[in-house]
């Protein structure tokens, strides 16, 4: 059951601290050398630009009274190469920083795409995927700018404000601790706003994650919005979610906006003191340079002050998307490699199921006490009613779940002591939902083996039956299947992804349900293609169309998690029991057809 819709607000697990900010700090470090670069090339700009105002009052109160013309040229000189410096580090900072913090960004998008191949059907059957995917996008974009100017903007401004105040000190000491007055008042201001500010953008990561994932679900139904003529009211379902995001938004940055006007103001009514002690002052204690160079550096002084309040607006902002994006990176796989896992020698096909029981959560148990030997190259074929468990059976033969209790073994090899990547790559898996991605016929065949040569391609087409209809295609095995295949009906979908199996060649085969959405006509056809597919190969299949599997070598009914008949299929139609019942209900309901 799915913990949220895309109405319903997901609740944070893990609140943010300052470990998240320090392991964001982990992906910055391989960069280092360039961070450290970048920061000491800005020092000196900084520096250098700071040299001005002092430069400004040596012109006043020295080099102007004294019509010392050379001198003035040499000041003005100075001033020129510290803007020239200045501007080459600028250059700098900008092509660089822009180039780690996209780098920065890469690689966290990397990780989280990488762990959420690693995680369970569970994870996804839980949530809707646009929530998923807007913490891949949205969110990890949202930090960009933190990690492409931010940092560096930090420690520069941290520098540049104590170099400033060096400069104020050595000027007019009176002067300085005035400019000081404003900072008790800005820390309490931004204080109070700190918590505020961060759950206003709790709550907008909410609405804007519940607004991706309405629009992802609409686009992934749209046929059925459009069968159902249902585009006005998803219209004003869109309207409420998009609504509920401005809303959210609108008051985020509300509250965001206090940071920079407070600075603002605070700082203005600091530098109208300093004027007005200044003028006081003039000619007593204070030289109409030294009061220029002093509003000079004062601007200097608040300016990077206004800079690390814009950067604390964007640590509590983004606080709300790393909360988002390490929650997903600490969500841990329910199936893994345990410590030890080796390698899945090559198999061979012997599968054995001892007293095996499962369970989701804490529900019902699904599987009680399965008890199964199936020879290497048999096909075995899973029927029952629907939740009775047959698709639970194969799962953990695959390992997308572990068993409750007891063992699944293959040759002998209990399936969890091997890593999954090389217990899944000697197995195939055909669902009823044949998925196609978006490429050629060709690229989609050849996914089950990346190696495999056009000819190889083909030769697997041909043997399932699938070479026919896709040389009708307008290109052919060239022809653009567009995502999921929407392209092809189903049954060509299907026969498509029997080609990929083949080609593949898995140890074990498994088709849950893959023949359901073929016709009878194609089914007809694709006999003669499964006997290919299956021959030499264990094989597990799952079908309510019992025509599919009269053939198998052992048929397993089950029924409330038990085996409760096995046999083949003459076998089961002699007993009379729940298999003959299913089966002749079949055939009286396609006789009626």
């Amino acid at each position: 059951m799915a913990r949220n819709k895309f109405d319903v607000d997901e609740n944070l697990e893990v609140q943010f601290n300052f470990g998240h900010l320090k392991r964001m700090m982990g992906y910055v470090k391989p960069y280092k050398k360039e961070m450290i670069i970048t920061l000491v090339l800005m020092i000196i700009a900084n520096a250098a630009g700071l040299l001005s105002p002092y430069l400004m009052k040596e012109a006043i109160d020295s080099k102007i009274p004294q019509s010392d013309k050379m001198g003035l040229v040499v000041l003005s000189l100075i001033i020129l190469a510290t803007l020239v410096i200045s501007g080459v580090c600028m250059k700098f900072r900008i092509r660089t920083m822009a180039r780690v913090g996209q780098c920065v960004l890469e690689n966290i998008r990397r990780d989280l795409f990488v762990h959420l191949q690693k995680l369970p059907f569970t994870y996804y059957d839980s949530r809707p995927h646009g929530k998923i995917l807007v913490r891949v996008v949205n969110y990890v974009n949202s930090l960009s700018d933190l990690l492409s100017n931010g940092l560096i903007n930090l420690i520069t401004d941290f520098i540049s404000l104590f170099i400033a105040l060096g400069f104020m000190l050595a000027i007019n000491v009176k002067l300085t601790l005035i400019s000081m007055i404003g900072i008790p008042v800005l820390f309490a201001v931004i204080l109070a706003l700190k918590n505020v500010q961060r759950k206003a953008f709790q709550a907008l990561s909410n609405k804007q994650s519940n607004m991706n994932a309405y629009i992802h679900e609409s686009i992934t139904g749209i046929k059925v919005t459009q069968s159902f003529a249902r585009e006005d009211k998803n219209l004003d379902i869109f309207r409420e979610v998009s609504g509920e995001y401005r809303s959210s938004w609108m008051k985020a940055v509300a509250i965001q906006f206090l940071i920079w006007p407070s600075v603002e103001n605070i700082s203005t009514l600091t530098i109208a003191l300093v004027y007005i002690a200044g003028v006081y002052s003039l000619d007593k204690t204070i030289t109409v340079g030294v009061l220029v160079a002093f509003i000079g550096y004062i601007g200097r002084f608040w300016m990077p002050i206004i800079n690390i309040g814009n950067f604390y607006n964007a640590i509590i902002t983004a606080m709300s998307y790393l909360e988002r994006i390490f929650e997903t990176l600490d969500e841990v796989p329910e199936v893994a490699d345990m410590p030890g896992a080796v390698e899945m020698p090559e198999i061979k096909g012997d599968v054995e199921f001892k007293d095996v029981h499962f369970k989701y959560d804490d529900d019902k148990e699904i599987l009680k006490g399965i008890n199964q030997r199936i020879k290497a190259g048999s096909t075995i074929a899973l029927v029952g009613p629907t939740g009775a468990g047959k698709t639970t059976v194969i799962n953990l033969l695959s390992r997308f779940y572990d068993v409750s209790s007891g063992e699944v073994y293959i040759d002998g090899i209990d399936v969890r002591e091997v890593t999954l990547s090389s217990l899944r790559k000697q197995m195939g898996v055909m669902l009823q939902d044949t998925f196609l991605f978006s490429g050629t016929v060709l690229d989609n065949i050849r996914y089950g083996k990346l190696d495999a040569t056009d000819e190889e391609v083909i030769a697997a087409a041909k043997a399932v039956r699938a070479h026919e209809f896709i040389m009708e295609l307008p290109q052919g095995y060239n022809t653009e299947v567009n995502e999921r295949g929407t392209r092809l009906s189903v049954g060509q979908r299907q026969l498509i992804s029997f080609a990929r199996a083949l080609l593949a060649d898995p140890k074990i085969l498994i088709l849950d349900e893959a023949t359901s959405s073929i016709d009878t006509k194609t089914e007809i056809t694709l006999q003669k293609g499964l006997e290919t597919l299956l021959k030499g190969r264990t094989s597990f299949i799952i079908a309510h169309r019992l025509s599919t599997i009269k053939n198998a070598d052992k048929i397993l009914y089950i029924k409330d998690g038990i085996i409760t008949e096995e046999g083949s299929h003459e076998e089961l139609m002699a007993k009379g029991g729940d298999y003959n019942h299913l089966y002749n209900s079949q055939f009286i309901m396609l006789k009626a057809v």
